[in-house]
């Protein structure tokens, strides 16, 4: 039998993108198809190296093949990906940044840096060029959490400017405040300053090609959070609370605040952070100590999805504490809690990026915002 492309084209089309709801023929996911005898090799094109339902895809496109040609046909099916993007080709910030995560809180204390932090490294696991900027001016961590303590970028000359290099770390890109002042001494900076020194780190910086850059957030609703989504075109909006009521309640002003008409920012959705405390002798226990699946229930009447749930666990404060994101300890329950929280993340960018406008810088009228 001799088998044709236009066969195995036909054959794939009856496979859909669980996601998007199109085939993946249709969704131009599928190339390079070659065919040797009764060896059939072709590539699938994912929407991110972190798609959760890559196992599956690949399965689905060797049962078709077997189905609707032979099965007797050897399938060769590779996956690889293409991160997708909704930014325009002439925005000059950040220009060769894909897509801007920014994770925020309502409130501090619930782990937001901790959150951001092991998400950026949990995409680069999965092979995404992936950065880090810490935007947290008043409390900045990422030099910590990723053991760059006292460490200084470097700068570059392009087109006539000096511009930052951020530090790599863990197959991440980081750039933090917090490498240019004296972490043992408090910034007494009115927002001005804090938002002109934000802005620096955006307009000064040289992040090169990145898939994803996360944005660690300050907490609250002020100054820095108008400057980002005034400055940046932020792909989407991941927010972090515990699973208490009290956090909640500022969760939920977090999400009115980039909800509003007046900003309008896509939000990927919510991280329950703490949302159990598992001791290392008893990994299968659990202790609700902040209340049970709060994060969810919010969540669901919110009307977003569930991003993660991260459990409260003493290697977690040690990796931090350490400079080596828990992350990287794969076998880990909480590294595992943070891979499928990249995977969620990344799947709520690709469907956001497929069924929404490009992303656009958001014009306030400063007399409306006080």
């Amino acid at each position: 039998m001799n088998i044709t492309k236009e066969q195995v084209l036909a054959a794939l089309r009856h496979v859909d993108d669980p996601d998007l709801k199109k085939d993946l023929v249709s969704l131009n996911m599928i190339e390079d198809v070659e065919i040797a005898g009764q060896t059939v090799k072709f590539k699938i094109v994912l929407t991110t190296p972190a798609c959760p339902m890559k196992n599956l895809i690949q399965s689905d496109c060797i049962k078709a093949i077997h189905q609707h040609i032979s099965p007797d046909v050897v399938v060769e099916a590779e996956l690889t990906s293409r991160v997708t993007t909704q930014r325009k080709k002439a925005e000059t910030m950040m220009a060769g940044v894909k897509n801007i995560i920014a994770v925020s809180s309502g409130k501090g204390g619930v782990g937001k840096s901790t959150v951001a932090a092991n998400l950026a490294v949990a995409l680069a696991k999965t092979g995404a060029r992936t950065g880090l900027l810490d935007a947290d001016i008043y409390g900045p961590s990422a030099p910590l959490m990723f053991g760059l303590t006292n460490q200084h970028p470097t700068t570059t000359k392009k087109d006539g400017r000096d511009l930052i290099v951020p530090l790599t770390q863990y197959g991440v890109k980081v750039l933090s405040i917090g490498f240019f002042v004296d972490p043992n001494k408090a910034l007494v900076w009115r927002g001005p300053m804090a938002s002109n020194a934000l802005t620096q780190l955006f307009t000064e910086s040289e992040w090169g090609e990145l898939d994803y850059v996360v944005i660690d957030m300050p907490p609250g609703t002020g100054d820095i959070h108008l400057t980002l989504v005034q400055q940046l075109p932020v792909t989407g909006v991941a927010i972090v609370s515990t699973p208490q009521e009290v956090a909640l309640a500022d969760a939920r002003k977090a999400l009115d605040m980039y909800t509003t008409d007046k900003i309008n920012v896509p939000v990927l959705g919510l991280v329950e952070n703490m949302s159990y405390f598992t001791p290392a002798e008893l990994p299968d226990n659990r202790y609700y100590i902040f209340g049970k699946e709060g994060g969810r229930k919010w969540a669901e009447e919110a009307g977003i999805p569930l991003l993660g749930e991260i459990p409260l666990v003493q290697a977690v404060c040690e990796s931090g504490d350490n400079g080596r994101p828990v992350v990287l300890d794969t076998e880990s329950p909480v590294a595992k809690a943070f891979d499928r929280l990249a995977a969620n993340v990344a799947q709520q960018i690709a469907l956001r990026n497929a069924n929404m406008p490009p992303t656009r810088i958001v014009e306030i009228d400063p007399e409306t915002v006080k």
